[in-house]
């Protein structure tokens, strides 16, 4: 159609083209025939939209920050708390996402930083909290040895150090020892630190209460974990569990 309507354009112009060659009043005599029937020819017309022909624009920036966001939160997997490896000692192993420890076979050759745990297989959160309420849980399965919870920033982390509140630790201290029957199946361990209130609590899956420690803090605090030999229990990592956003 396209091809036919250029085609008849292309014979009206060579039509009105014939007629400029003749002298002017022959040319003004004719020139409304002429009109005629070159816009009888060229009988296109101008495109109409028809409705639903645009982009609804509205629809695709609108709100874009909002609703991309609401995709990627299904994608998206957060850890409230991050292991520091510069504080972790050789004998751990930390996941490369940095949300889990093992405690390995062979001692690892790393630099003797300060913050550095060096005697204890311990490792620190890499966020301090100095104000407000945070928690975080840890999915400890069948893991017969380990503590979780807090400790200060100032704490010994050269040397021998027992872990206890009288030492700068509030934390939960797990070890099964042999011949004694778990009476709780702990699996997970909810830790919850108030800091203005100055209370370190920990609670079970489904938040069974185990201990509070109450004391006044008066420097930051970080994430506690220290872990022992798995031996031949199925869970040899503790992980900090996922949230959702």
């Amino acid at each position: 159609m396209i091809e036919e309507q250029i085609s008849s354009l292309s014979d009206s112009i060579c039509a009105v083209e014939e007629e400029l060659q003749k002298h002017s009043v022959p040319f003004l005599s004719s020139y409304k025939d002429t009109q005629s029937r070159a816009r009888a020819q060229s009988s296109v017309s101008d495109p109409q939209l028809v409705s639903g022909a645009l982009i609804d624009v509205a629809k695709h920036p609108g709100n874009l920050s909002f609703r991309v966001w609401e995709k990627m939160k299904e994608k998206v997997h957060f850890s409230p708390v991050i292991l520091d490896p510069n504080t972790a000692s050789g004998w751990l192993y930390l996941s490369d996402d940095l949300t889990s420890v093992r405690l390995g076979d062979t001692k690892q050759q790393l630099p003797d930083n300060p913050e550095r745990n060096t005697y204890s297989a311990n490792v620190f959160g890499s966020e301090g909290f100095s104000s407000g309420k945070h928690s975080w849980e840890v999915q400890v399965g069948d893991h017969p040895e380990w503590n979780l919870g807090l400790s200060k920033e100032s704490v010994d982390r050269k040397g021998k150090c027992f872990v206890s509140p009288i030492n700068g630790f509030w934390c939960l201290t797990h070890k099964a020892m042999e011949n004694t029957i778990m009476v709780m199946s702990l699996q997970r361990i909810r830790v919850q630190l108030d800091y203005d209130r100055g209370e370190v609590s920990s609670m079970t899956l489904n938040m069974t209460h185990i201990y509070t420690h109450r004391d006044t803090f008066t420097e930051k605090l970080f994430s506690f974990f220290s872990v022992g030999n798995a031996g031949d229990a199925k869970t040899s990592d503790i992980k900090i569990c996922q949230t959702e956003i």
